[in-house]
């Protein structure tokens, strides 16, 4: 069950009638879903339209995570998906979803949705990590200033300070702080 607002190809409705709706400003596209055009998109909302890709086994993370939590506007064109089960789950392609094959501990994740989702501050820490990479370099930085923006920074450097390993922590924790500083946020020193 999805939920009475979040409609799927082949679930309820055909994909034709998904389409006259949609043509029919009736619904809009959410995600791998829709939701009608005058509902209210929600952090829920976006993480259940990820319900066809997240079958329990996977949980959205990076782009993905970053776009439930409402830092990107639009969702990603290929989902970032993550191991969220201690056993490997083998090959996993496919043209949705990009599926990146390291396990996730519980503490990690949080269910939106009935969806489980990379929590906040790993999400953050990890996008923050990103900002050396030059390919996602700018939509790192958007992702990550909209998360400083609506949330504070103060989650996403406590969570790699508490990483015993991790490689690009200090960059990232200093790129954290400087973002978090033209927010108006007190540093985190704890």
């Amino acid at each position: 069950m999805t939920g009475p607002f979040l409609y799927f190809p082949h679930d309820r409705l055909s994909p034709a009638e998904l389409s006259a709706a949609r043509l029919d400003g009736h619904v809009v596209e959410l995600g791998e879903g829709y939701i009608p055009a005058d509902a209210v998109e929600t952090a829920e909302m976006r993480a259940a339209s990820l319900s066809v890709l997240c079958d329990g086994r996977f949980a959205a993370c990076l782009w993905s995570a970053a776009w439930v939590y409402g830092a990107l506007a639009t969702a990603p064109a290929r989902h970032s998906l993550v191991r969220a089960v201690e056993h490997r789950v083998g090959n996993v392609i496919g043209r949705r979803a990009i599926f990146h094959d390291w396990p996730v501990r519980a503490d990690q994740v949080i269910r939106l949705g009935g969806v489980l989702v990379v929590r906040r501050d790993k999400t953050m820490a990890d996008l923050a990590r990103r900002l050396a990479h030059p390919v996602d370099a700018v939509r790192a930085r958007a992702a990550v200033e909209a998360m400083a923006e609506a949330f504070g920074v103060a989650e996403g450097i406590r969570w790699m300070r508490d990483q015993q390993r991790l490689p690009g922590r200090a960059d990232a924790v200093a790129a954290l702080l400087r973002i978090g500083e033209r927010y108006g946020q007190d540093d985190v020193t704890r």
